[in-house]
């Protein structure tokens, strides 16, 4: 009834039967009809409907209040930015959410060594427990991960403990993990009341501590609660696997805040490390875990205003680039004929990052997993094949990238490029760097000097969001379904995904739910065919009503369509097994360039972007349309 409405009245109040509820704006017919007449009276600014519900009005209210929220929360890049790096003025918050101290197991659950009963102290116990709960993983099968463990394990120990437990192969953890089977398949197995006291707690957690005030606004925090400890895993065959993940606690946690806000009350009987009023940067809390030594922080939600701004910021970073990348491509192969070796290897790295998203790469201690990048492959890394599979001048590429994700590939470079590497390995060995007179410092200056701002991962920002805008640009049909577009969307995507190398192992899950899908296109074809017969026996019949010909017709249309999308699903599950496409959906492409297209070819943004996604990627949800270019 309100899209009717022209005149805007602001603060009019809606009364029922002595209730009122304030409506932020009301807007009066434009054409006033003769039922209108009779149910909407306006008073001094007041609309009177009659006979409208409280709950209709509550609802109303409700959806105003949601609205015009929203409508703020949508509308920071419309302000003016700020440029000298204060993030805010004032932050408030509870601090973070520690993990529940250790529980000691029950007395009936038993560890055994060397085929005797063992009671243990309460901090080997507690680490013994990380251990009983991977006992049927992959990594407990793995000589580094136990290696590890059992080193750390032992630092945990008594001495008394330490003296007795000297081989980890005659240790059973079998009882404790039959224990924790057991809490896990009785906290799955919960009541009804049981999940919803739980659920109440959970939401009354993130009320408190899962949402800060910044300059006079709320903001959710994107993860108030600190990890409990465990075994570190890592990625691939990382070198540290198995070590143990200690417990952070508020001594090792320092915080950050406005000076006029009230400070965050650590634990009773706890201080925190260091209380900060940092304002030029984003993250509440901050510690170092003792793995790696990495430094951990609690930040806002992506959905925020400032992780939204520094998205934002860093893809228009991106397209600015484009104005400058014919420049810099030029310049680069003009380098590649330098006399001077250090230029010349700064070239050909810079054609790597470019044509091949290559990370920068940065050196490594000899107690980190030996991942490598751009500037620090070796000679090892590398093979020059001057001829291989019918291509000319191919290099293949054979090293550990991001997160020990290996990294293989075989490219055809151009001639100067491949001359180059050549001279790159002349007099070298394994283990001698390719790029002898580089190194990321060096790289990253030099890229300043071409574009402000300009870094080795704006490159790869750049070339994933361009790739998937071409990609869509040739795959997308005009004409085709939904789920046809679909399947081209992710096509497109699981190119960037390739050029990113964005692998991953094939789901243990994946057989099992192709075998279902499989089975449930079976049983759609047999209803095609059993409705074709249908459809069939019904002419042959001397039924002359033409209804029941449109309805069965109409049928057999639908399962086909149904039919048509579940050959789809089993097409686009199979082409994406090994390839993770949500690193760079939410990472690399520019979410304008997705939300345009779907609105361009009329698919509905919830198909490309789940419920979180979309709140991360409001503003580009609001800011592009269908005319959007990267």
């Amino acid at each position: 009834m309100l899209s009717a409405f022209r005149s805007v009245y602001s603060s009019c109040v809606l009364y029922r039967d002595g209730c009122r509820i304030w409506l932020r704006t009301v807007r009066i017919p434009s054409q006033t009809s003769s039922t209108n007449c009779s149910r909407v009276v306006v008073v001094r600014n007041c609309v009177h409907f009659p006979h409208t519900s409280a709950a209709s009005q509550q609802r109303v209210k409700k959806r105003t209040n949601v609205a015009n929220s929203q409508k703020k929360l949508n509308q920071w890049w419309e302000e003016e930015k700020r440029d000298d790096g204060v993030k805010w003025k004032y932050l408030e918050h509870k601090g973070p959410v520690f993990a529940p101290p250790y529980e000691p197991l029950p007395r009936h659950v038993k560890f055994e060594y060397d085929g005797k009963e063992m009671l243990l102290s309460q901090d080997a116990e507690e680490v013994a427990g990380f251990y009983a709960r991977m006992l049927e993983h992959d990594y407990t099968s793995k000589a580094a991960f136990n290696d590890n463990f059992f080193k750390d394990w032992r630092k945990t120990m008594t001495q008394h403990e330490r003296e007795r437990i000297t081989d980890l192969r005659k240790c059973n953890f079998r009882p404790m993990a039959a224990y924790f089977a057991e809490q896990a398949e009785k906290n799955r197995n919960r009541t009804k009341e049981e999940k919803a006291a739980l659920k109440a707690a959970n939401e009354q957690l993130m009320k408190e501590y899962g949402i800060c005030v910044i300059d006079g606004h709320k903001e959710k925090i994107g993860n108030f609660k600190i990890e409990p400890p465990g075994l570190f895993r890592g990625r691939g065959e990382h070198p540290k696997m198995g070590l143990v993940k200690r417990r952070v606690m508020p001594e090792d946690v320092i915080i950050n805040c406005s000076k006029d806000s009230k400070i965050p009350s650590p634990p009773a009987g706890h201080r925190w490390k260091e209380v900060r009023h940092d304002n030029a940067v984003s993250w509440l809390a901050s510690w170092t875990e003792n793995v790696q030594g990495q430094v951990k922080y609690i930040m806002l939600n992506p959905s925020s205003k400032l992780k939204g701004e520094k998205d934002w910021q860093k893809y228009e970073t991106a397209r600015r680039l484009l104005k400058h990348i014919d420049r810099i491509r030029e310049t680069y192969r003009d380098e590649w004929k330098s006399k001077e070796m250090r230029i010349r290897q700064r070239a050909v790295a810079m054609y790597f990052i470019d044509k091949l998203a290559l990370r920068a790469g940065n050196e490594k201690d000899d107690d980190q997993a030996d991942t490598v990048g751009c500037c620090s492959l070796r000679y090892e890394h590398i093979a020059l094949h001057k001829e291989l599979n019918g291509k000319e001048n191919v290099v293949v590429f054979d090293f550990l990238g991001k997160d020990s994700i290996r990294y293989y590939n075989e490219v055809e470079v151009e001639k100067r490029v491949f001359k180059n590497l050549e001279l790159f390995k002349e007099n070298k060995k394994p283990g001698d760097d390719l790029f002898d007179r580089l190194n990321t410092s060096v790289v990253n200056e030099y890229l300043k000097g071409l574009m402000d701002g300009l870094t080795a991962k704006v490159f790869r920002t750049f070339n994933a969001s361009y790739t998937l805008q071409k990609q869509l640009e040739e795959l997308t049909d005009p004409d085709a379904s939904v789920p046809e577009k679909l399947l081209a969307y992710n096509r497109a995507n699981r190119a960037v995904a390739i050029l990113c190398n964005h692998q991953r192992a094939v789901p243990k899950t994946h057989e099992k739910s192709m075998g279902n899908l499989k089975e449930k296109i079976r049983v759609k074809r047999e209803q095609i065919d059993q409705c074709q017969k249908e459809l069939k026996d019904l002419k042959k019949s001397n039924v002359r009503d033409p209804s029941a010909f449109e309805k069965k017709n109409k049928q057999l249309e639908r399962l086909k369509d149904q039919l048509k999308k579940l050959e789809l699903q089993e097409t686009d599950r199979d082409e994406n097994k090994t390839i993770a496409l949500g690193t760079s959906k939410l990472n690399y492409l520019d979410p304008r360039i997705s939300v345009a297209w779907c609105k361009k070819f009329g698919v509905p943004i919830e198909k490309i972007f789940n419920k979180t996604q979309r709140d991360k990627f409001r503003w580009a949800i609001d800011m592009a349309d269908e005319n959007y270019v990267f």
